[in-house]
């Protein structure tokens, strides 16, 4: 029998279910909800690392290059959107010019 070390830790560590059942309504509820939104970005991440881990540089490597990537991407459809923006602010204006006359 052990008195102490790692049996007591595990005798008195609450289960994540225990601690789930202690949440007040409110935090059980929204947990509930958040809860395929983590997973799916925890299945996310794994997935990622799985692709970098697969690429002959180091794993940090890879994901500093996909992230690097993927802020030009964002940027650049940043760029396409508000060239559209434009482009349809100028149709419109051009649509009320012509109504004018």
């Amino acid at each position: 029998m052990c008195i102490g070390g790692p049996a007591l830790i595990y005798y008195v560590t609450p289960t994540e279910e225990e601690l789930f059942l202690r949440y007040n309504p409110d935090l059980q509820r929204r947990s509930l909800e958040r809860r395929k939104e983590k997973q799916e970005d925890f299945d996310g991440f794994v997935t990622r690392l799985k692709e970098y881990s697969k690429s002959d540089k180091p794993i940090w490597t890879a994901w500093e290059e996909d992230v690097e990537r993927r802020r030009k991407e964002a940027t650049q459809q940043e760029l396409d959107r508000r060239k559209t923006e434009a482009a349809e602010a100028d149709a419109r204006k051009l649509e009320m010019q012509n109504s004018l006359r």
